[in-house]
């Protein structure tokens, strides 16, 4: 059961509207790495976690205050709207909708969100359910969260640069520091999952024993870079051999002759080469 407040977490009030920002904004709306992204994905690592108790419920928790980080940026675009495409319209361009254009706002904000919001990235791509990672296996589900709060966090500070209205960069000061407390609470749970027994450093943590023992410590030295052996990661009785001259280890690529009723370009001559 979830219950909505009709308090904002944040408050969300431009000193004054501004439609090219406001399209702007929209990625941390409905982008890869927004707030619809985060959100749906603590929802259903909460809804699909097997362990009652302290992980589902910091799951939970924060997936609940991502619904609100939405609702914050959604009214912050319908404030940014405000009076838009009349506050874009250029004075020699008497179409409001072509103004907009060449304004660079948004014009599906005004026609298909009537001067609000709309749950599509900053290029109008409606968001898309992909983009999230739910695999109810808590230690690479809380590595991938942390990447996407460092991605969210990453596209919010090039957006508090883009603008100088005080209103949005308070409440872009706000999103930076959850953003900031999400990646910690991530990393730390992912090291208390480790020290509750519950995972180890891989994940999964199966099959170890089953996989190719002579492949699971090397990095293959597949490029002009050089450097690439001096990391720490190579370095020490336990690090990660690097192979600085790997052989193939399987033969050509090719395909199998295509099924002729596909009709696929194929020339019976290879046939005898490979005889």
């Amino acid at each position: 059961m979830f219950r909505h407040t009709k308090l904002l977490q944040f408050e969300a009030k431009p000193e004054k509207p501004d439609a090219v920002y406001a399209r702007k904004l929209q990625e941390l709306i409905g982008g890869a790495f927004g707030e619809m992204s985060v959100t749906m994905q603590y929802l259903f690592q909460g809804w699909n976690c097997r362990i009652e108790g302290k992980y589902k419920d910091l799951i939970m928790d924060t997936a609940t205050e991502e619904i609100g980080h939405v609702e914050m940026l959604a009214t912050m675009v319908a404030r940014l709207l405000d009076g838009a495409p009349a506050t874009v319209t250029a004075e020699a361009v008497k179409d409001p909708v072509m103004a907009a254009t060449l304004g660079g706002m948004d014009v599906q904000q005004a026609i298909v969100g009537g001067g609000g919001a709309l749950p599509a990235d900053s290029n109008g791509y409606p968001w898309n359910g992909r983009y999230i990672v739910a695999s109810g296996n808590l230690l690479a589900d809380f590595r991938a969260n942390v990447a996407a709060e460092a991605q969210g966090r990453l596209q919010t500070a090039r957006l508090y640069n883009m603008t100088d209205d005080p209103g949005v960069k308070a409440m872009l000061q706000f999103n930076l520091a959850r953003d900031t407390v999400h990646q910690k609470q991530w990393l730390a749970a992912i090291e208390e999952l480790q020290a509750d027994g519950i995972e180890g450093d891989i994940a999964p943590s199966a099959l170890l024993d089953e996989e190719n023992q002579d492949h699971n410590n090397t990095i293959w030295h597949l490029s002009d870079g050089p450097d690439g052996a001096k990391g720490g990661w190579s370095a020490g009785p336990e690090g990660i051999e690097y192979l600085k001259d790997p052989e193939a280890l399987g033969g050509p690529g090719t395909a199998p002759p295509p099924d002729p009723a596909l009709y696929g370009t194929y020339d019976t001559a290879q046939d005898k080469l490979a005889k």
